[in-house]
């Protein structure tokens, strides 16, 4: 994953606060919706019940919030700010979400980001935390707003870990 391609912590830094462009449109099926009720053990019938989801003001069965949460990662891999010299990246976490909108099965849904902060909380590690939101075609409330936080670890791929600095081999 070591690149010098990408962004210097000056130029992330110069970002703060500029949205990025939305992403393409993804649809969302009832097929998708059953596979992750049965991989979250959710088979509330507002997801996976076509006639009784009808009778509720939805009219129709819905994503589960978590489906749509779950997405993030390929929703958002055209707009990944990439630090130079990546090591590695972690999701390391959410400190907010809310579903405003619930999304009707065969919507069609794309995400946008902001990019709130970069901070470098000890020396090689980048963390960036920015708003996501994910749009619904032709709703005007978001499906989904979060803050999410990705952890950069930054560095030579070369250089031995400090743990093996000075250790010979035995053999």
């Amino acid at each position: 994953m070591n690149s010098d391609a990408g962004f210097s912590l000056e130029e992330l830094q110069a970002t703060v606060g500029q949205p990025r462009e939305s992403t393409e449109w993804m649809r969302i099926t009832q097929d998708m919706i059953n596979a992750f009720a049965d991989a979250s053990f959710d088979h509330q019938f507002i997801h996976v019940d076509p006639e009784r989801a009808k009778q509720t003001p939805f009219g129709t069965t819905v994503a589960h919030g978590f489906l749509t949460l779950s997405l993030l990662s390929h929703l958002l891999q055209p707009l990944v700010l990439m630090p130079k010299n990546v090591l590695m990246g972690i999701n390391y976490g959410l400190n907010k979400v809310r579903f405003p909108t619930p999304v009707p099965v065969d919507s069609e849904i794309r995400a946008s980001a902001t990019l709130l902060s970069v901070t470098e909380p000890q020396p090689g590690r980048l963390l960036l935390t920015q708003e996501v939101i994910v749009h619904i075609k032709g709703q005007p409330k978001p499906a989904l707003v979060a803050e999410s936080l990705a952890m950069f670890v930054i560095g030579d791929a070369t250089a031995k870990p400090a743990g093996d600095a000075g250790k010979e081999s035995a053999a």
